[in-house]
């Protein structure tokens, strides 16, 4: 998504991007202290994160029809995965929302979450919660997919895509800085779908396990990169309220949210 602007490739008009890479849990803890002025969280991570920022209108990564899954050494149905011990990637993840609205009384364990394949392939959990190449790479490694949340999403709620990902911006930020800043966020996603294969050569400097497979690289990018990025649609902001009603009326998170958007 910010290869244009780590590469400066974009006019910026005199502001500087200092990129910051981290995983998702870690970024959704340093969210919590307003540590950086825009910021990848996790949807699940917005419902204590909005009296600090607002979701942009861009920069989502959804799961249309696929998502996080869980994974097991062994063949469980979707109802005997509910009584093991699952590892996941943190609890503020939109992968743990999702997974305790499928299960609200199953087991976890936090661990990285490059971590949690290995895991379960040495048999030290039953079963993880895989987000991030995981989700493509998991059958060379023996295991099975038991559920893919964003397909089970979608089959309760009419096949509306999975909210995960979001691009916030503090909320304190001056009114104008805050559009520059969010226009040039969107120019940079735009400019990466116009150059796919220049913004996928950057990209692969952060291949995770498939710095050889450009061909699934470039497949897993075009899950979580895409036209819903660029906006998410009427359909993909009704799904992101909906996901935190749903984990509101379940108990998971405290308190009702009500979604602000920026354009």
């Amino acid at each position: 998504m910010h290869y244009a602007l780590a590469r400066h490739k974009l006019d910026t008009g005199g502001l500087e991007f200092e990129h910051i890479l981290q995983d998702i849990e870690s970024l959704n803890r340093a969210a919590a202290n307003a540590t950086y002025d825009v910021t990848a969280i996790s949807i699940h991570a917005y419902a204590y994160l909005h009296d600090k920022y607002d979701l942009l209108s861009h920069g989502a990564s959804m799961g249309e029809n696929y998502g996080p899954m869980i994974v097991a050494k062994q063949e469980y149905s979707e109802e005997e995965i509910k009584h093991q011990v699952v590892a996941i990637p943190g609890t503020q993840t939109s992968a743990y929302l999702a997974l305790k609205l499928f299960a609200p009384d199953i087991e976890t364990v936090s661990m990285p979450f490059d971590e949690i394949l290995p895991a379960v392939v040495a048999g030290e959990v039953p079963a993880g919660l895989l987000i991030h190449e995981g989700q493509l790479t998991y059958g060379d490694e023996g295991v099975f997919n038991i559920v893919d949340m964003g397909k089970w999403w979608a089959t309760q709620t009419g096949g509306l895509p999975l909210p995960l990902g979001g691009n916030a911006i503090r909320r304190d930020m001056e009114p104008e800085l805050k559009k520059r800043v969010s226009h040039l966020l969107r120019e940079s996603i735009a400019y990466a779908l116009d150059h796919r294969e220049e913004a996928l050569d950057y990209a692969m400097e952060y291949a995770r396990g498939l710095e050889t497979e450009r061909g699934m690289a470039d497949r897993f990018v075009g899950m979580y990169v895409n036209a819903r990025t660029l906006d998410y649609g009427e359909d993909g902001r009704r799904a992101t309220q909906l996901f935190l009603d749903k984990g509101f009326e379940a108990g998971v998170i405290p308190h009702k949210v009500e979604v602000a958007f920026v354009a």
